[in-house]
């Protein structure tokens, strides 16, 4: 991840708390209760971790972590992953990149070059793919709209094809 979308995404953790839906509630100098819209996360400062999971996998404050670094005035960047800052990508080049050797003074083990790769077993039919979206419960759960028509009321049929029309003399 590069330093712009780091930053990207320590401004999108606190527009998610300018709202007043949050409230912190702290247990201990470290621990603290947030309560965000009817649900209470745990957030725990000194070990980098929030109930929601987000803390220990982006290693960058959640917003619930935000929210408790904002309700203590501490800087967020101090809990940001040192992966994160540009002078930890910077130390990524540092290292020199040798260059390969010509390929036939390559030394393969034998049980690498004698293993086969077969092609896939299944080929990808042609087109675009066909969408395997989840449906949401509520799509699931309400009637689909049946549509009617609009001369007679009834429903199975439109207005163009409505067999009840009145006809003109």
């Amino acid at each position: 991840m590069n330093t712009g979308k780091y930053m990207l995404l320590l401004r999108l953790y606190a527009c998610d708390n300018d709202y007043n839906g949050i409230q912190v509630v702290p247990s201990t100098e470290y621990l603290h209760t947030v309560n965000d819209g009817g649900r209470n996360y745990t957030v725990c400062l000194l070990e980098r971790k929030c109930v929601c999971g987000r803390f220990q996998i982006d290693e960058l404050p959640c917003p619930h972590a935000w929210a408790v670094l904002k309700s203590k005035f501490l800087m967020p960047e101090e809990y940001c992953s040192s992966y994160y800052k540009p002078s930890t990508i910077v130390m990524t080049y540092d290292v020199p990149v040798y260059p390969l050797p010509d390929k036939n003074d390559w030394n393969i083990p034998e049980h690498v070059a004698e293993e086969v790769v077969l092609p896939p077993k299944w080929k990808r039919p042609p087109g675009r793919p066909k969408k395997k979206r989840d449906k949401n419960l509520s799509e699931l759960l309400l009637p689909k709209n049946q549509h009617s028509c609009s001369i007679c009321g009834q429903g199975g049929h439109n207005k163009r094809t409505c067999r009840n029309a009145p006809r003109n003399k």
